[in-house]
C-alpha cells in the first residue's frame, strides 16, 4: 500500500479528485462510534462475540451513521492447530497498543473496544453507550472518495479536518465470510463473520486545523466477494480516542 499527501491549494486539489471519483461520502456532524472487536477462529468463546456482531444493526436499531463495527481477527490463538485465515499481526499489534494506552497488561478474545476503550460489559447491551458517543459532536470530519479499482487495488482518496492532531486509519471490510473449522478448539464448526478487515493501511498524520487529502490504495484479496466490501476510515487521537468513523459500500459500478 502506497499513500501520496497531496500538498499545494487544498480546494484545487479537492475539486480535482472529486472530479474523478465514482462515489464517495462524508461523515456526519456527530460522532459516529467505532466498535472493535478482537477475535479469533481458534478461541471457542468467540462465535458468540462474532454473532453480536453480525446482528447489530438488527439487534439495536442503529445504522452506520451511529456505530461501525469492525472484526479484527489475532494471530495469538493460531498455535492452538487451527490458523486463522483472516488474522494478522498488524490486528494483534493493533489490540495491544489499546491494552498499553489503556495501562492493560493483558489481550484476550473477545474483547471488544467502543470508540478506543475497552467495554467489558458487552454482553449486557452496547446501544446505550454508542447513542452517548452519538451524542457529541465529531472534533474530525472525513470524507472517502473511490476512484477506481484496477489489478486488484482498489484507489481511493482520504480527506481529513480536525480540531485536534490525530492520525487518519483507513481499512478494507468484507461481510459474509464463512470458514469450516477442522481443528483447534472451534472444531467442526461452521463460523460466519461479518465486518470482518482484510486488509489495513499505514495511518497518516493529520494536524489540528490543517485540512489534508490523501490518494490511497488497499490491495483487494483475489478471493474477495467485491459486493460484500466496504472501506472504513477513522481518526484517533494520541490518547487512543476515536474521534470520528465513516464507512461507505463498493460503488456499485464496482462490484461486479
Amino acid at each position: 500500500m502506497k499513500a501520496l499527501l497531496l500538498f499545494g491549494v487544498f480546494s484545487c486539489a479537492v475539486s480535482n479528485m472529486q472530479a474523478a471519483e465514482i462515489c464517495s461520502k462524508s461523515s456526519p456532524a456527530h460522532t459516529v462510534a467505532l466498535l472493535e472487536l478482537y477475535t479469533s477462529e481458534g478461541c471457542d468463546s468467540c462465535p458468540p462475540a462474532d454473532k453480536t456482531i453480525s446482528r447489530l444493526y438488527q439487534s439495536t436499531g442503529l445504522n452506520s451513521e451511529q456505530v461501525i463495527p469492525v472484526s479484527l481477527h489475532v494471530d495469538y490463538w493460531d498455535y492452538l492447530g487451527w490458523k486463522d485465515v483472516f488474522a494478522k499481526k498488524t490486528y494483534t499489534d493493533r489490540q495491544r497498543a489499546l491494552a498499553d494506552l489503556a495501562n492493560s497488561r493483558t489481550v484476550y478474545t473477545p474483547e471488544i473496544f467502543i470508540a478506543g476503550k475497552e467495554l467489558r460489559s458487552w454482553r449486557n447491551g452496547m446501544a446505550d453507550d454508542i447513542r452517548r458517543i452519538n451524542q457529541k459532536p465529531a472534533a474530525t470530519s472525513l470524507r472517502l472518495g473511490i476512484e477506481k479499482l484496477a489489478d486488484n487495488k482498489l484507489f481511493f482518496t482520504l480527506q481529513g479536518n480536525s480540531t485536534q492532531d490525530a492520525k487518519l486509519h483507513f481499512a478494507l471490510l468484507e461481510q459474509g465470510l464463512v470458514s469450516k473449522i477442522q481443528a483447534g478448539e472451534n472444531w467442526g464448526a461452521t463460523l460466519q463473520h461479518d465486518f470482518v478487515a482484510r486488509e489495513w493501511g499505514d495511518a497518516y498524520p493529520l494536524a489540528a486545523g490543517k485540512p489534508a487529502s490523501f490518494a490511497a490504495r488497499l490491495s483487494v484479496p483475489a478471493n474477495a466477494k467485491r459486493k460484500n466490501l466496504s472501506l472504513l476510515a477513522f481518526a484517533q487521537d494520541k490518547q487512543g480516542n476515536i474521534l470520528q468513523a465513516l464507512s461507505m459500500p463498493l460503488c456499485e459500478a464496482l462490484q461486479q
